[in-house]
């Protein structure tokens, strides 16, 4: 797990000064803070900073073959690297360490770029090959590790974060077209950044660039479905599940450093621990952040799974008092927009774990795999629900409208909610997913935006991006929707950032290709039994657990940001002196007080405007 960035010059009588590249790479230390490394031949330069996790002495990058002729800088770990050694020794290739880093270098001799493919893990690398002046850069299929690249000054700059790409001098360029879908959606989409020509390269792509230019491949992809047809054998699919988790688990315990695990109490992490637990030969060291309020902290069932599998557990509390040194801080690390409130927690449990071990394994991306979110059972409520006579919907939303203002708090919060229920079951499936993924309703966010010119209308932007989902049935193309979007440009984007930013690796056994395309082609009424969520998990693994568990609602894993911000009214206001530039003045003040009078829970969404603040120049 490290830190990598690169220069390359089209100009081949260019050279690359070490310096600027030392300043790209010094930015992201806390990436890498066990060690640095460069290499400058000409016009290309690569630069890594170290986090050692595998094969503590002889895995230092930039990493060279014998020839000098192939070098690489990789950022991830390759978790079939043993796997993949025996297999290249057998076709004759000779090693000098035990790296992972090494098993990329053979398997790019071996199989060229097509060695991607034989990769079991998540990655960033850039491989420079001077037998033929090319450079190769590659992203993990589902974009666990970060790769950002721009042209400019007739260069190819790229690197781990942007603000590597920001030190050589590209400039940042902010794009306002943009805001009314960050403020919709919490982040920009990739392959777009919130600056002009900047780029993040996605997921299960590859790109090779030489003299002529620059090329872009896609080497996977979620795989194509029969949706008449869809895996049903309930016990052979338990089965397979049940393997193909444990097997990724084995794998990702592969390290000599120690590691432990996040438990949040929920039945995705509390199943990894469960099964690292029969895995280890020692107790699992387990973290856990709680919150001062009730309803955001499972801490207690968390503790009951330390408990049952006898892990050694620390548990941490999420302070209200460090808002503000957290937004720096996040304004910081994440170089653009991010208004996903649980990096807040995720950097608490990543910086209490980090006191302890350098690597754990958590349960992110197992709401994907086992399409766990609410969402989906919301879709079947909607099917439910739009078979009701429209006399019927009209009499439910006026009783309900009227109905919740008599309350405040969390009731009316409650009603609210179930309002938004029922007023989308009729949308289309584009629609009623913006809505859903919305913290504000559309005439605000509409409002808020009335004074961008030339904006992109988020509507058109999620038609777009909806209409190429291959995928016919809803409950599939959320799916699609989860793995292509909500992965990459939000949880996996949290999960690194705030990690790295304690120099601590985080592995995601629920994330293996092999699980993901096996889980993929399975029937959605196997992985949602009635209104079962996460059939398939209860039924396996989570048989094992406490049964509080799987009583327990889903909470997830934010903050509670709406009773933080109520006593703040007049901070809120004189904190956002830019945003009220771009973004309708009296709209903003009115979000606040609606939230300060408990009307409303915009918590979330003042965090996201709160967020955009710090990224206006």
């Amino acid at each position: 797990m490290c830190g990598i960035t690169g220069i390359f010059h089209f100009d081949r009588e260019r050279i690359v000064d070490q310096v600027v590249l030392k300043k790209m790479t010094d930015i992201i230390v806390y990436r890498g803070p066990d060690g640095e490394g460069y290499y400058v031949h000409r016009n290309i330069g690569l630069g890594h900073r170290r986090l050692s996790i595998i094969d503590l002495q002889t895995g230092d990058q930039p990493m060279l073959n014998e020839a000098g002729n192939i070098v690489l800088v990789f950022n991830g770990e390759i978790y079939n690297y043993i796997e993949l050694r025996q297999e290249l020794i057998a076709l004759g290739h000779t090693f000098r360490t035990n790296s992972d880093s090494e098993v990329i270098i053979r398997a790019y001799e071996q199989w060229g770029v097509d060695c991607q493919q034989r990769f079991n893990g998540m990655w960033a690398f850039a491989l420079w090959d001077g037998r033929v002046q090319k450079l190769f850069l590659s992203r993990d299929r589902i974009g666990e590790k970060p790769l950002h690249y721009c042209i400019f000054d007739n260069s190819l700059i790229f690197a781990s974060e942007m603000k590597s790409l920001f030190q050589f001098g590209v400039p940042r360029k902010i794009r306002t077209e943009l805001i009314e879908v960050y403020l919709v959606m919490t982040n920009i989409p990739g392959p777009d950044t919130f600056y002009k020509d900047i780029y993040k390269l996605k997921p299960g792509h590859c790109i090779v660039v030489n003299a002529a230019g620059i090329r872009e491949y896609k080497y996977w992809d979620l795989p194509e479905i029969d949706e008449q047809n869809m895996l049903s054998d309930k016990k052979k699919i338990y089965e397979e599940f049940a393997y193909l988790l444990e097997d990724s688990i084995r794998i990702r315990m592969r390290s000599d450093v120690p590691y432990g695990a996040f438990l949040s109490g929920g039945l995705d992490s509390s199943s990894i621990v469960a099964l690292m637990s029969g895995l280890s030969s020692h107790p699992v060291e387990t973290f856990t952040i709680g919150f001062p309020e009730k309803a955001f902290d499972e801490s207690k069932l968390a503790l009951e799974v330390a408990d049952k599998f006898q892990t050694h557990h620390h548990q941490g509390t999420v302070d209200k008092l460090e808002l503000n040194a957290f937004i720096e801080r996040l304004g910081f690390h994440f170089d653009e927009p991010f208004g996903d409130s649980s990096a807040i927690p995720t950097w608490q449990v990543s910086n209490y774990a980090t006191q302890k071990v350098k690597m754990v394994l958590t349960g992110d991306g197992g709401d994907e795999v086992l399409s766990g979110y609410q969402t989906y059972t919301g879709l079947k409520l909607a099917s439910l629900i739009s078979r009701f006579p429209a006399a019927l919907h009209s009499i439910s939303l006026v009783g309900l409208k009227k109905t919740s203002s008599y309350f405040q708090g969390h009731f009316r919060y409650k009603l609210n909610h179930i309002h938004n229920v029922i007023e989308t079951s009729i949308l289309p499936f584009p629609q009623r997913m913006l809505e859903k993924r919305s913290y504000a309703p559309f005439t605000v966010i509409k409002r808020l935006t009335s004074g961008i010119k030339g904006k992109i209308e988020v509507e058109e932007f999620f038609q777009n991006y909806t209409s190429k989902i291959p995928y016919q049935d809803d409950f599939y193309k959320l799916m699609y929707m989860n793995f292509k979007h909500g992965l990459p440009d939000d949880y996996l984007v949290k999960v690194d950032r705030m990690s790295m930013a304690n120099s601590l690796e985080t592995r995601t056994p629920f994330l293996d290709y092999r699980l993901i395309d096996f889980m993929t082609r399975v029937d959605k009424n196997v992985k949602h039994q009635g209104w079962e969520r996460k059939s398939v998990l209860r039924k396996t693994i989570g048989k094992n657990l406490p049964q509080s568990l799987h009583k327990a609602p889903k909470k997830g894993f934010a903050a509670p940001l709406r009773e933080w911000f109520k006593s703040d009214k007049n901070t809120l206001n004189h904190q956002l002196v830019k945003v009220k530039t771009i973004l309708e003045p009296k709209t903003v003040e009115k979000l606040i007080q609606d939230n300060t009078l408990n009307k409303k829970d915009y918590g979330n969404f003042i965090w996201s405007i709160l967020i955009l603040e710090k990224y206006l120049l």
